[in-house]
């Protein structure tokens, strides 16, 4: 990671990611402290709670660290280790008495208590370790803001967050390929043209990638509204005209008219889907791989498609 990151509304620090499909509270092992704590620590910060079925004040402090962990939104994870059952764990974490808390960020012990606590000392406990996830939770949250921008139409603004996670880290795909998008829509090609060749190239096939290069392919032929009136008349004198339709959907993918677009495209699967080697499918996937998989046009299209092709 290189330098500081900027976010759209202030200055961003920190560290570690998180994972949204990891559990928030989970019992853990010797076997697993590994993964569950040291790893997972890297992602985002991790409460340790070392207790025993007989520990009195563990009765106490474990529901209100698991309440306080809960109420703390995915800031923190908590993972909870029985002592009697992980002997040899607690024998290397040096437990002498319990119940023993400890948190780690970035793989490495960064805080800890001893003993049961009021729940605003605990909350407060929560609060710091929370406050110590950094740089890539704090790129995670920013690219959201990004891509919130972006579907508002807000480009300029997007750009500029997706620039600077671009900056601070130059392996950001997701970054590269989204301010490169934000270039296409503001009309600086060439700018979007110099951004992608920013890739590193071992991820030159990475999604993000391959749709901002399919989004500027698409971009770099300007709607025609010749071309489109006249591609439309040859298609009210032959519905059939397969070519004309195919053709006409690129021109009025240009002209941001993507729902007639794929509209056509659809008419063409319909009336004869194999035509041209499936070249109206073909020309439909390019467009979602374009506009990107959760654009709602590309939701959309899929599922017209999907009705065609599995009914």
């Amino acid at each position: 990671m290189e330098g500081s990151v900027i976010s759209m509304g202030g200055q961003i620090s920190g560290q570690p990611a998180q994972n949204p499909s990891a559990d928030l509270i989970k019992d853990s092992t010797t076997k697993t402290f590994m993964a569950d704590v040291i790893e997972a620590s890297r992602q985002v910060p991790v409460i340790v709670d070392f207790w025993a079925p007989w520990c009195g004040p563990c009765k106490q402090l474990t529901p209100a660290i698991e309440k306080a962990v809960r109420e703390a939104g995915g800031k923190v994870r908590l993972v909870k280790v029985n002592i009697d059952e992980n002997q040899a764990l607690a024998g290397q974490m040096r437990i002498q008495s319990i119940p023993a808390v400890f948190a780690f960020v970035g793989g490495q012990p960064v805080d800890g208590f001893m003993g049961a606590l009021p729940d605003s000392e605990i909350k407060a406990f929560i609060d710091r370790v929370a406050g110590q996830a950094g740089p890539d939770k704090q790129i995670e949250e920013l690219l959201a803001m990004c891509q919130k921008a972006f579907d508002a139409g807000e480009f300029a603004q997007a750009a500029q967050g997706y620039a600077q996670v671009a900056q601070a880290d130059r392996e950001n795909t997701q970054a590269i390929a989204g301010l490169a998008k934000c270039q296409i829509e503001l009309e600086d090609l060439q700018g979007a043209e110099a951004t992608l060749s920013m890739t590193p190239p071992d991820k030159a096939d990475d999604q993000y990638i391959v749709s901002a290069r399919a989004a500027l392919e698409l971009a770099a032929t300007p709607a025609d509204h010749a071309e489109i009136t006249r591609l439309t008349a040859a298609i009210e004198a032959d519905e059939n005209n397969h070519q004309a339709r195919l053709d006409l959907t690129v021109e009025l993918n240009a002209a941001g008219r993507r729902e007639e677009a794929v509209d056509h495209l659809i008419t063409i699967i319909r009336r004869q889907r194999d035509w041209n080697d499936e070249a109206a499918r073909k020309q439909l996937l390019k467009f979602f791989e374009a506009w990107g998989p959760t654009d709602e046009m590309t939701v959309a299209g899929r599922r017209k498609l999907s009705a065609i092709l599995f009914s």
